[in-house]
C-alpha cells in the first residue's frame, strides 16, 4: 500500500474552491444562453412566488408581454366546485399551459388584468390574466374583448396574425370565469 501526502496552504485551499465554484457558475450560465434554448428553460419566471405587482409583471414580461403597470381590475373568483361542459375549451386552454384550474375547483382565487402594450397585430385593448392562488399563479390568458375577439394562452403569437376566435366545435364563444365576482379588499 502506498500512500501519498500533501500539505496544503488553507489559503490556497479556499481559493481553489471559490475558482472551481466560479468556473461551474460562468458555465451554467453559457449553456443557459446558447441558441435554441427553449424559453421555458431560462426565460420564463416560476408560477410560484409571484407575491408583488413586479413579480405579476415579471411574469408577463417573461412570456414578452409589455402591459400596463396598473392593473384594469382585480377582483376575486370563485372557481366552480364542477365546471360543466361549457368550461371544457377554457379547461383544455389552461391545460396546454401546464395548468391544472381543475385542482383549484371550490377555492377563490384572485384574478389581475393588465392591458397588452405590443400585440403583436397592434390591436389595442388586448388584455392578459392571471390567476392567483395565494401566491401561484394557476391560470393565465390573453383576450380581446371586442365582439369578434379571441382567446388564447399566454405564448405571444408568431408572425403579424393574430390568432382567430377560439375554436370550439359547436362554434360557441369560449367562455372566461365569470362566476361570482367581488371587488378584491
Amino acid at each position: 500500500m502506498i500512500i501519498y501526502t500533501a500539505k496544503l496552504d488553507r489559503r490556497r485551499l479556499i481559493a481553489g474552491g471559490l475558482g472551481a465554484l466560479a468556473l461551474v457558475c460562468v458555465l451554467t450560465g453559457l449553456l443557459l444562453t446558447l441558441p435554441g434554448r427553449s424559453a421555458a428553460v431560462g426565460g420564463t419566471v416560476s408560477p410560484k412566488g409571484v407575491k408583488t405587482a413586479q413579480d405579476r409583471l415579471a411574469y408577463l414580461g417573461s412570456y414578452g408581454w409589455l402591459v400596463k403597470e396598473e392593473p384594469l381590475a382585480v377582483e376575486e373568483i370563485a372557481i366552480p366546485r364542477e365546471m360543466g361542459p361549457e368550461y371544457a375549451d377554457y379547461l383544455a386552454l389552461q391545460s396546454q399551459q401546464g395548468f391544472d384550474l381543475g385542482r383549484y375547483a371550490g377555492k377563490t382565487v384572485t384574478r389581475y388584468t393588465y392591458e397588452i402594450l405590443n400585440y403583436p397585430t397592434g390591436e389595442a385593448g388586448v388584455q392578459a390574466s392571471l390567476l392567483l392562488y395565494k401566491h401561484t399563479v394557476v391560470g393565465a390568458d390573453v383576450l380581446s374583448p371586442a365582439l369578434d375577439g379571441f382567446i388564447h394562452g399566454l405564448q405571444m403569437p408568431q408572425g403579424d396574425a393574430a390568432p382567430s376566435a377560439a375554436p370550439t366545435l359547436d362554434g360557441t364563444v369560449v367562455p372566461t370565469l365569470d362566476v361570482t365576482v367581488a371587488p378584491a379588499a
